[in-house]
């Protein structure tokens, strides 16, 4: 099975492309699509009695039941469409947490997560008068039992955790998470950006109460993400964005909102993206995700290995490989990661640097950035050769210049 096959972009540019993290490449079963229905089908969905407009309508409807039966939500009007994952937590913070929370009323949180998982609910801790606390980890880069349970409590009205740590690849105990949140009365708000291309997710099964994701880091198109929320909480919230296609009647003073899904969908959709979703989806699952973690498992233990042997280079993962993905972080020892990464890319290495998005997460760990490989089922150990290979070149390029 030759996967890379299946990217135009990685067969047409010579790049070792390491960066799944922040997008993955699209496979042409994904652009075909797309540009299938551009040639096809375009057409504005839920907005015109013509032939045209009611298929483009059931393509659209069509792939958000394929979505709900993908997380095994209860009902298709689970399933929200948004921006990205960004705005969907926005949306729960707006929709919900402004109208839910109240004075000392607690927000947990892990340092682990992105900013999109952290600003909004600064906000609205400011806001209604809520507290705001973090859920910190231990020497293992993992979130320790006794964390859940000390800062979880009677108080706690809403738990935002990310499932896999984008900085640290960590895997989450969100069960354990749910569980506690659940028995002290709170909600939970798991950010699956990071861990659904790679883990296969049953919503019903972890009880989530809301789960977002973005469809361009499971190889469909930018532009698109998902909400998905339990029904009863989905009813009771009040709409975030305003626009057509999300009313039921407007009178010059007043407005009624339509049902679910509709009334969190304001505007015209990226209907191009939801189509291309939808391919992903069938992508990955012919693929299957125990293969999917097999090859994923197989790379990143090797990179893990050949990193490990270069003595300039500092680690920052989990020992515990059953509970870590594809991402590694990484620096070289007096190199900023900036530079690191320019000089990766003059090799035809792609890797992240910065702080990804985590900047809390920095100052706990006491560094302002890293270098971030993330290997998705696309990546060879030919690329991970060519990373270290780079690495060697970029440390020789600097060593005399180390203190």
């Amino acid at each position: 099975m030759n996967i890379k096959e299946d990217f135009p972009l990685l067969k047409n540019r010579d790049i070792a492309y390491l960066d799944s993290g922040a997008t993955t490449q699209k496979p042409i079963q994904v652009i075909n699509a797309i540009k299938e229905y551009y040639e096809k089908n375009n057409s504005n969905p839920h907005r015109g009695a013509y032939t045209l407009s009611q298929e483009t309508t059931e393509i659209y409807e069509e792939t958000r039941k394929k979505i709900a039966k993908f997380i095994n939500a209860r009902y298709s009007e689970e399933i929200i469409f948004t921006k990205n994952a960004t705005e969907s937590l926005n949306l729960i913070a707006y929709s919900y947490g402004i109208n839910t929370l109240k004075e000392n009323d607690k927000i947990v949180l892990s340092i682990m997560e992105h900013h999109s998982n952290i600003v909004p609910w600064q906000k609205i801790a400011k806001q209604t008068g809520a507290k705001l606390e973090y859920m910190y980890i231990n020497e293992n880069f993992e979130i320790p039992d006794e964390e859940i349970e000390k800062k979880i409590t009677k108080e706690t009205k809403i738990v935002g955790i990310t499932h896999v740590s984008n900085v640290l690849g960590t895997i989450n105990n969100i069960e354990k998470i749910i569980k506690i949140a659940h028995k002290n009365g709170a909600k939970v708000i798991v950010d699956a950006s990071q861990s659904i291309q790679h883990i296969k997710i049953d919503v019903q099964e972890l009880d989530a109460d809301f789960l977002v994701f973005s469809a361009h880091k499971m190889l469909a198109p930018m532009g698109l993400g998902i909400l998905y929320g339990k029904r009863e909480i989905l009813n009771n919230m009040k709409p975030f964005l305003m626009g057509g296609d999300m009313i039921e009647y407007v009178h010059e003073q007043d407005t009624t909102f339509a049902p679910l899904p509709n009334k969190f969908e304001a505007g015209t959709q990226n209907v191009e993206a939801v189509v291309g979703l939808g391919v992903a989806i069938d992508y990955l699952e012919n693929i299957g995700y125990e293969k999917i973690q097999e090859i994923e498992q197989e790379l990143t233990t090797y990179a893990i290995e050949k990193l490990k042997k270069l003595e300039f280079i500092e680690l920052y993962l989990t020992p515990n490989t059953k509970n870590h993905t594809s991402v590694i972080s990484f620096n070289i020892k007096g190199i900023h990661p900036h530079d690191v990464a320019s000089i990766l890319d003059a090799n035809g290495v792609c890797v992240r640097s910065g702080n990804h998005c985590a900047q809390p997460l920095m100052r706990f760990l006491n560094i302002d950035s890293t270098c971030r490989v993330s290997l998705y089922i696309y990546n060879t150990k030919e690329d991970i050769d060519r990373l270290v290979v780079a690495l060697e070149k970029t440390y020789n390029m600097f060593k005399k210049y180390i203190k």
